[in-house]
């Protein structure tokens, strides 16, 4: 009898040692690394969403040429100016036809046509006052570029742009000079 309680206590404590042990702990889940990373390497969080107060800014983006530094910031420079004018051209799409909305302009024909117009007046803002403000050279040599323009700036050619196209029709320039459409103007395209 000894020899079975014996024999017990040695199966139970052998069983109780295995299942404490034998299951292996489970690996913590790998947390998702949001970083800004380009080519595998930690890069500048400008370089993935391109960011700067009081501007619009967008990346321009070179690969690395036997040409030089100088035609790689050219070329950048170039990409990042693309990138801001379509970037500017989507924004004032949206803010001008989410304006002419709140005008209470009636008919819906008069107001595609003055945002197309807005948009192709818009489409032609100079941005010469545009430049790099800060670069990062990748592991391949490849360089990145944030080039902004000042949004008071672009804002004040877009102003123009609505008021000459509204001008252009004096009924839309009538109902445009009321005050709320300036008020909504203006919270629209901020120049201070």
């Amino acid at each position: 009898m000894i020899k079975t309680i014996s024999s017990l206590a040695l199966a139970g404590l052998i069983a109780a040692t295995i299942t404490g042990c034998g299951g292996a702990k489970p690996a913590p889940e790998e947390e998702a690394d949001f970083r800004c990373k380009q080519e595998g390497v930690l890069a500048p969080s400008w370089t993935c969403v391109p960011m700067v107060e009081g501007a619009y800014a967008g990346v321009g983006i070179a690969p690395k040429s036997a040409a030089g530094m100088g035609h790689m910031r050219r070329e950048a420079t170039a990409a990042g100016r693309s990138d801001l004018a379509q970037q500017i051209k989507a924004q004032v799409k949206d803010k001008v036809e989410a304006f002419t909305r709140t005008t209470g302009v009636g008919d819906n024909e008069t107001v595609d046509k003055v945002t197309t117009s807005v948009t192709k007046q818009v489409a032609k803002i100079d941005l010469s006052g545009s430049k790099a403000v800060d670069a990062w050279t990748a592991p391949s040599g490849t360089l990145y570029l944030l080039v902004t323009v000042p949004e008071a700036t672009v804002n004040g050619e877009v102003k123009n742009a609505v008021k000459t196209s509204f001008k252009n029709d004096q009924a839309l320039w009538q109902q445009f000079q009321s005050q709320q459409a300036l008020e909504g103007l203006e919270k629209e395209f901020p120049t201070e």
